[in-house]
């Protein structure tokens, strides 16, 4: 499968912005999808996922009611829907998919086996 990110800008903060996650070359429905952010110095970390049906998110504690992943499975499409930005968000943003990612590791890169290119988003105070 390929993924293609998009929706990255610069916002201020308390600022919001939608990234999405275009998949093609396989069945959608198939795999699990992940938002992942990386900044400069630091290590890629975990922001959301969601499991294949969409009846399964899971998020990370700093992002926990400010964003809000979903998927519309006909469109091949994920979304994050990033509210009330903050410049600590600053990073590039990659979502990833997998086939076989259950609940206890969807917040694991290692368990994601295709990647997207990266869309920045830079919040600024």
């Amino acid at each position: 499968v390929q993924l293609q990110a998009s929706g990255g800008g610069l916002v201020p903060a308390g600022g919001s912005l939608k990234l999405s996650c275009a998949a093609s070359g396989d069945t959608f429905t198939s795999y699990t999808v992940g938002w992942f952010r990386q900044s400069p110095g630091k290590e890629r970390e975990f922001v959301a996922a969601i499991k294949r049906s969409g009846g399964s998110v899971a998020y990370a504690n700093s992002v926990k009611g400010r964003f809000t992943i979903s998927r519309d499975n006909a469109k091949n499409t994920v979304v994050l829907q990033m509210n009330n930005l903050k410049p600590e968000d600053t990073a590039l943003y990659y979502c990833a998919a997998g086939r076989t990612i259950i609940s206890s590791t969807m917040a694991s890169d290692e368990a994601y086996h295709y990647w997207g290119q990266g869309t920045q988003v830079t919040v600024s105070s």
